[in-house]
């Protein structure tokens, strides 16, 4: 099943209890909201079928896993209602991720954004190659990363998560993520990378899902209230997108973009 948004698309394909769900945009695999809500209801509806015994969150490309919001939409938000609406989509992935019951596995192949490392946070283990840099650009852009702050502390810790966060400019090498504990594997090419998801999702969908059930419960305990936090972070990141530094900073990127 391919679901198009724009010129982009959300892919998902099950085989053997294993559900791959792929998103694309070719704007570096930013995320537009239409994007987003898409992802999010696509992992939501893998984690209820009853066949489903592991997922695979991954893009497509070579150079970028996932640059984070869709600068073109950040541009066109107007209120603070469109601003919360559009930093929703951000909260509802995670919290689709936070509750599937199932073990999910993100495949990151290249470099990851704001946003983009939220979605390698929020996974149960992610598996990088190397290229896999981080950066929670967000501070630049004159918000901060509220809605992905929690995954991104919960997986690094406060002081990791507060360096990504404070240095919004500088990237993190993929080795530094693995030592912080964002990727849980980090291999030197992409064919490792790959033959590493294949036997451990091959694994997994050989195993108890009951007991994966209780595991995950575990891995997430303490995140039930999420779904309010996360409403509340984005509601903050809607409110500030509004400033004028914000929209000078979105305005001179977007023109640099197209020189």
């Amino acid at each position: 099943m391919i679901e198009q948004v724009k010129e982009g698309y959300v892919k998902v394909e099950s085989e053997h209890g294993i559900v791959t769900v792929e998103f694309h945009h070719p704007q570096s695999n930013s995320l537009p909201g239409k994007l987003l809500d898409t992802l999010a209801k696509d992992i939501h509806a893998a984690g209820i079928h009853p066949e489903t015994k592991v997922i695979i969150l991954r893009s497509t490309g070579t150079k970028v896993f996932c640059s984070g919001a869709s600068f073109d939409e950040l541009a066109a938000i107007k209120t603070e209602e469109e601003g919360l609406k559009f930093f929703s989509g951000f909260a509802n992935v995670i919290n689709a991720m936070r509750k599937a019951p199932q073990l999910i596995i993100a495949r990151v192949h290249g470099k990851c954004v704001g946003g983009g490392v939220g979605l390698a946070a929020a996974a149960d283990y992610t598996i990088a190659c190397e290229g896999a840099d981080v950066k929670l650009s967000e501070l630049a852009v004159g918000i901060g990363p509220f809605v992905v702050g929690p995954a991104v502390e919960r997986k690094l810790g406060l002081s990791a998560f507060s360096q990504l966060a404070i240095d919004a400019n500088l990237w993190r090498p993929a080795d530094w993520a693995r030592r912080k504990g964002l990727f849980a594997e980090l291999h030197n090419d992409v064919e490792g990378m790959d033959d590493s998801i294949v036997r451990l999702s091959t694994s997994l969908s050989k195993s108890s899902i009951e007991a994966i059930k209780e595991l995950k419960k575990i891995f997430w305990k303490n995140t039930e209230h999420w779904d309010s936090l996360l409403a509340e972070r984005a509601a903050i990141s809607g409110k500030l997108i509004l400033s004028d530094y914000s929209k000078n900073f979105i305005d001179k990127f977007k023109a640099k973009t197209k020189k």
